[in-house]
């Protein structure tokens, strides 16, 4: 796993993106840069082995390196099932690709090549969108999860994690606080924190958690629940009726 290091450089100012460079650290990215990112893989794999059926299709829109559905894949092994991984990026369709060949297990786990936003499928048994919907302009989200919401067969899944906001000034200062004390732990400096919220800052846009949940319901998701929080990062379950 090559070291994520992109920040180091004071001269990077540019917004972030899904390209190359960042493909090639993405994994050591996303375990320093998100809280309890293989805890939260392990209880998808849970949900789904609870709400799925034998040859239902799961489909991780935004699937990056495809780290999401190779661990469910391994962790639902004995259940017949099929993956599907939709990237806009074609360095990260390029690496999944290339890491689903070094495991023997994943004969049933696919990759296209396709913005999100034009992909479209129908009778899923579930749909991932982990860390992806922060990244659409928010005045499209809610078209977005509808469509989400008739990609899915009757009671089928949607499991969602997002980083999020709180609307009050001092619960979201301190929540703030707590995620730059936990990447410093995790090895990056001060300027490369810096650097990278600077480069996100027109690129994700968080919501509040009842924001998210607001926009889940009011799209036809009849159950939905958050099954997992670390202070500014929630996942959440969203059941079709």
């Amino acid at each position: 796993m090559n070291e994520d290091r992109i920040y180091e450089r004071a001269e990077i100012s540019r917004d972030f993106e899904f390209n190359s460079e960042v493909a090639e650290v993405f994994e050591n990215m996303l375990n320093r840069s998100v809280p309890f990112y293989d805890k939260v893989i392990d209880m998808t794999s849970d949900i789904l082995s609870r709400f799925l059926n034998s040859r239902d299709i799961v489909y991780d829109l935004g699937s990056s390196t495809g780290t999401t559905l190779i661990k469910v894949s391994e962790k639902l092994s004995k259940m017949d099932l099929r993956y599907v991984g939709v990237d806009g990026s074609e360095a990260m369709i390029k690496k999944s690709r290339s890491r689903v060949k070094m495991f023997s297990h994943t004969s049933g786990i696919d990759f296209v090549l396709s913005d999100i936003n034009d992909f479209e499928t129908k009778d899923a048994g579930a749909v991932i969108l982990n860390y992806t919907l922060q990244f659409l302009r928010p005045v499209i989200r809610e078209s977005f999860l509808k469509k989400v919401h008739g990609f899915l067969r009757e009671k089928g899944v949607l499991v969602m994690s997002e980083k999020v906001i709180s609307h009050d000034p001092v619960i979201n200062r301190a929540f703030i606080d707590f995620y730059i004390n936990f990447k410093k732990s995790m090895g990056y400096s001060d300027l490369e924190i810096a650097k990278k919220r600077e480069a996100l800052e027109n690129v994700l846009i968080p919501f509040s958690v009842s924001e998210n949940i607001e926009l889940l319901k009011k799209v036809g998701f009849v159950h939905v629940e958050p099954f997992f929080q670390w202070f500014n990062f929630v996942s959440i379950l969203a059941v079709k009726g």
